[in-house]
């Protein structure tokens, strides 16, 4: 299954991708970097700024700065990783920036409910934008 998570809310793509996952469905996840992720700007900037700040840095906790590996971490929080069921499972999702090359010929699937229009405000930040604040290119 392939999922095109171009505003698509980063929470809701995650929740539906692991339930997916764990009905053994492989998943790969394109556009990751324009999933957003809903509040104000400066507000969701600063907790994920402050949360970098806070660690020790060999002891975490660990984020990632790619836009697909930080897609990839906040859908494995939603899946029983510390099960061996949840580690299986995690292996068969797999996240891209932007599209490749192999998967352009097919169709990409967009999930009812999880767009930019169920915000009931206009304030969101996208993905690549919080990578780039914590220290991504």
């Amino acid at each position: 299954m392939i999922i095109d998570a171009k505003d698509m809310i980063l929470g809701r793509l995650g929740s539906y991708a692991a339930k997916q996952a764990l009905l053994g469905n492989r998943i790969e996840i394109v556009n990751c970097e324009e999933s957003v992720v809903s509040g104000k700007k400066q507000a969701v900037l600063q907790q994920y700024i402050r949360r970098i700040d806070r660690k020790a840095p060999g002891k975490g906790p660990y984020l990632y700065r790619r836009p697909d590996m930080f897609v990839r971490r906040t859908i494995r929080g939603m899946l029983p990783f510390k099960r061996s069921k949840g580690r299986d499972v995690f292996k068969n999702i797999k996240c891209h920036i932007g599209t490749p090359e192999s998967l352009r010929n097919e169709k990409p699937f967009k999930i009812e409910g999880a767009g930019m229009e169920r915000l009931q405000s206009v304030d969101y930040v996208r993905v690549k934008e919080i990578c780039k604040a914590i220290g991504g290119r």
